[in-house]
């Protein structure tokens, strides 16, 4: 059974793909309201779905007229999206920023959920027990290695 989370996020996204403008504006309360749940959490779901790693922007305007908005970001071609990822990268990368990175390049169609599953196991805290900051350096580096061969695949 899928939690509430999964919930407000799956109808979020159905909002953003129907829209037919690049962004959409929505009320936290009334979002809140329509999924009987708290305005915090959808300040969750927001905070944690809809990130720049994941492919989004999201603005917000406090006070009673306040809105949120959330932008997908599309990139005309996947070399784009890969080298727009790369370059976040060089700094490091945490459990959840990576992970969130694979979502995002599974959603946009660049890997398989075959190549997912296999990245995400590459790149897992329990595979590299390592201390930080090295861990974060290098599941960076074994993230851009992967995207370096993925975007040569899809070049070809």
């Amino acid at each position: 059974m899928r939690n509430i989370s999964d919930v407000i996020e799956g109808y979020l996204r159905q909002v953003i793909e129907l829209s037919e403008r690049d962004h959409i504006e929505i009320k936290r309360s009334e979002v809140a309201e329509k999924f009987q749940c708290v305005p915090s959490q959808i300040n969750y779901v927001i905070n944690t779905r809809f990130t720049v790693d994941r492919g989004y922007l999201v603005e917000s305007k406090r006070g009673g007229g306040g809105y949120i908005r959330i932008k997908r970001i599309r990139l005309h071609q996947k070399s784009d999206v890969i080298a727009e990822v790369i370059e976040r990268l060089e700094h490091g990368a945490t459990q959840i920023m990576a992970e969130d990175i694979v979502f995002r390049l599974l959603d946009e169609e660049i890997i398989s959920k075959r190549e997912a599953k296999l990245i995400l196991s590459a790149i897992d805290r329990g595979t590299l027990l390592l201390p930080l900051p090295t861990r974060d350096e290098i599941r960076a580096r074994i993230l851009i290695a992967m995207l370096f061969t993925i975007k040569y695949q899809t070049n070809t």
